[in-house]
């Protein structure tokens, strides 16, 4: 998946078995655009997808990606910071982790499948 940061660049995320189901449900409904928010080092923005959480956990490392079902929400761990509540991993950022140290709240973003 290319993740685009408006005036900043592209990362790569794949996504992993951690929530299958889930994962699946994110991949079709992309492409998906919105604005950057912050809270510590995790960037997070709602996104249009209602589904019950399938394997929730409490801690996420840096580079995680994940869907946080109260939001409901897209959330990428880019340092320490933890979850406010439990989140369904998704997948890993692979390339351009440090891109996200630049993004600020209204940032645009754009998730889409890469070819």
């Amino acid at each position: 998946m290319e993740i685009k940061i408006a005036g900043k660049g592209v990362a790569l995320a794949e996504l992993d078995d951690r929530n299958p189901k889930i994962a699946e449900a994110f991949w079709q409904m992309l492409p998906i655009e919105a604005e950057a928010c912050l809270w510590g080092e995790e960037i997070y923005f709602n996104i249009p997808l209602q589904t019950a959480d399938e394997n929730p956990l409490p801690s996420a490392s840096t580079a995680d990606i994940s869907y946080w079902s109260p939001g409901p929400a897209f959330c990428i761990f880019f340092g320490q910071t933890q979850p406010y509540s439990p989140v369904n991993h998704l997948g890993k950022i692979v390339e351009g982790l440090d891109l996200f140290r630049d993004v600020k709240a209204g940032d645009r973003i754009a998730l889409n499948r890469n070819s």
